[in-house]
């Protein structure tokens, strides 16, 4: 069996259709209930794609593909239009006419000839990307080598030819697939898979045919700065290619933004609209704003996680296969159940697999220990010593939401559990130890992703961001801020207000930020880190210190204000005057090859944070001894 030679040229003249209709009069008739002016316009179609077939009324444009991390252009990928005042001039329209009318192959053929003739006439440099669709692959009803001797007599490598399989229906025969691949690779070709994580089955033909390519849909691509699902997406597909030596390429990009998130990744190559548009004679070199962006050391912020994600944990990660009974069983048969599992504490009364609620161990045997209750109920139904208010939740319940459901109810469900469902059919049990449990490991995790507070980066992204910074190379200046004399406040005014201190001061922090190029981040407590990379660093220091000294105001009483302070005790019990809070901020500047791990930058950062603490007032310190020994620096 030989594939189909699928990039043969299409004969002068389209092939005859069978069954095709002689008349419109017999079209109508021959589609029994179609509404009349529907099909006539179905009819148009049809005769307008046979005009454009014959007359070849097709146009090829070309989209760059560029190296991320040079910029270089690789290669292109090759469009199709239709006439420019027609229907059919979108891709989309003219596929879906060509499908309704049996004309696929033959639309196809004659896109990836223009494309080819025009690649070779416009003699542009790199790979070509020529779209062909899984179903007109796997034709075998053409003669043998004339892909080749086309691409041949135009005077392209087949090297050059990157065939990039487009989905518009489900594949199922992948053996068969496999063997066309193997073909054309023979042939020299090579492979690329378009729309990974969009088509019918993308990732099974990426395990199936491993491609040299695959292109990740520009869903997943498009504002991945700011979705941390987006980012872990992407990082995952770049993991699996890497491990399976396939290149990435991410298609969609139309922010700067998106570009370096995405360089950083290590994405090897990239389009869309920021690098150029689909262009009948498209440009040889990236504009130059791009060529910058990419020649620049810095690194991109990533999106953060926030600390607990509402639904990011079910409770069925809490399930405990616990076998029922049923509300006809008496309570002398649960009662000798427990006898034979000294372990079990409860067990749940099911009726056809819909929950009735739980029989405590500890209640049975509290009645059936006092005088007659064992005579006069034994032989009685279980549900008699049963807990109809028990709680019962589904398996897609978020652990916060029932953990806030058992806190506001009676506190013998803490100890019972709960019992946990499938649209309203048994599955198990879950016990309320292994949901507080569970909480709790959540929310140390959080704290070290994210403040719960401010909701700002924690040690573990802060961290990171260090360490790929130290490992691009860049400049950077390290900026630690910390708050003076707030202890006393807090005993003074409040925790809440001191709270409310903290909040104000990582939202004055994260405004003096370019969220594109500046990492903000909550070690703990009132104490913040600032990773800058933007040069204006100092400037932006500035109108925080001044911002905060005017927002700070608000907290305090007239009379402390106007005194600029208030007395309170110190730890020995000694009447102290407290200055109002103020801010210091400890700066250090990084430089390529001078740190190598985020516990050096911190103890460096902490060292400048002492000096500022130094200082009277709201405050900045840049420690200069890497340079030139230096001095402290307050605001004007």
């Amino acid at each position: 069996m030989n594939p189909i030679q699928n990039l043969a040229p299409l004969p002068s003249t389209p092939a005859p259709i069978v069954g095709a209709p002689a008349s419109k009069v017999s079209y109508l008739r021959a589609v029994p209930g179609v509404d009349g002016e529907a099909a006539a316009d179905d009819l148009i179609l049809r005769e307008h794609l046979q005009e454009i077939l014959a007359a070849r009324k097709l146009s090829a444009l070309f989209q760059p593909i560029i190296q991320m991390q040079s910029g270089e252009i690789i290669g292109y990928e090759g469009l199709i239009r239709g006439p420019s005042d027609s229907p059919l001039h979108a891709p989309m329209n003219l596929f879906k006419v060509a499908r309704a009318n049996r004309l696929t192959p033959e639309v196809e053929h004659l896109c990836r000839q223009v494309v080819l003739e025009r690649f070779a006439e416009l003699d542009l440099p790199g790979k070509l990307f020529l779209n062909v669709s899984p179903e007109c692959l796997l034709l075998h009803n053409e003669p043998h080598g004339q892909t080749l001797e086309f691409i041949e007599r135009l005077g392209i490598n087949p090297e050059r030819v990157i065939i990039e399989l487009t989905e518009n229906q489900p594949t199922y025969d992948y053996e068969l697939m496999r063997e066309a691949v193997l073909h054309y690779r023979q042939m020299g070709f090579q492979i690329a898979i378009d729309d990974l994580g969009e088509g019918f089955s993308s990732l099974r033909l990426w395990s199936e045919l491993r491609p040299e390519y695959v292109k990740i849909d520009m869903h997943f691509i498009q504002g991945i700065n700011h979705d941390p699902v987006k980012l872990q997406f992407v990082r995952s597909i770049q993991e699996i290619a890497e491990k399976s030596d396939t290149l990435v390429i991410a298609e969609g990009i139309e922010a700067q933004t998106e570009l370096l998130v995405l360089r950083d990744l290590g994405v090897a190559f990239g389009q869309g609209y920021h690098l150029g548009r689909p262009n009948a004679v498209p440009a040889r070199a990236l504009p130059a704003e791009v060529m910058k962006a990419l020649g620049s050391n810095g690194v991109a912020v990533y999106p953060r996680r926030s600390g607990l994600e509402k639904n990011a944990v079910t409770i069925f990660k809490l399930l405990h296969r616990v076998q029922a009974v049923p509300p006809t069983m008496n309570n002398n048969e649960v009662y000798e159940i427990f006898l034979k599992e000294p372990k079990l504490l409860i067990i749940p009364v099911v009726d056809n697999d819909v929950p009735l609620g739980l029989i405590s161990r500890f209640e049975m045997i509290d009645h059936f220990a006092r005088p007659y209750q064992r005579e006069l109920y034994g032989k009685k139904s279980c549900k008699l010593f049963m807990d109809a208010t028990s709680l019962i939740a589904d398996k897609e319940t978020s652990l916060q939401d029932l953990s806030f459901i058992m806190v506001q109810a009676d506190a013998h469900h803490l100890f019972n559990g709960f019992i946990i469902t499938d649209q309203g059919r048994y599955l198990g049990m879950g016990t309320g130890h292994d949901l507080m449990r569970e909480i709790t490991q959540m929310q140390i995790n959080a704290a070290r992703y994210a403040n719960p507070l401010t909701l700002l980066p924690g040690n573990v992204p802060i961290n990171e961001h260090i360490d790929r910074l130290l490992h691009s190379g860049t400049r950077f200046w390290v900026c630690y801020c910390d708050l003076d004399n707030f202890k006393p406040f807090n005993d003074v005014y409040g925790y809440r207000k001191g709270d409310d201190v903290i909040q104000l001061t990582g939202e004055i922090l994260s405004r003096h930020c370019d969220a594109n190029r500046d990492f903000i981040g909550h070690i703990g407590g009132d104490d913040f880190m600032i990773l800058f990379q933007s040069e204006d660093w100092e400037t932006r220091c500035n109108a925080i210190l001044e911002q905060f000294a005017a927002g700070i105001l608000d907290f305090y009483s007239i009379d402390d204000r106007e005194r600029g302070g208030y007395i309170s005790e110190d730890r020995q019990g000694k009447k102290v005057f407290y200055s109002l809070i103020s801010l210091s901020l400890g700066a250090i500047k990084v430089e390529a090859r001078q740190y190598y791990t985020h516990h050096q930058i911190a103890t460096a950062a902490a060292e400048a944070k002492k000096q500022a603490k130094k200082i009277h007032g709201n405050s900045l310190f840049l420690d200069r001894r890497q340079e030139a020994q230096g001095h402290p620096r307050k605001p004007a």
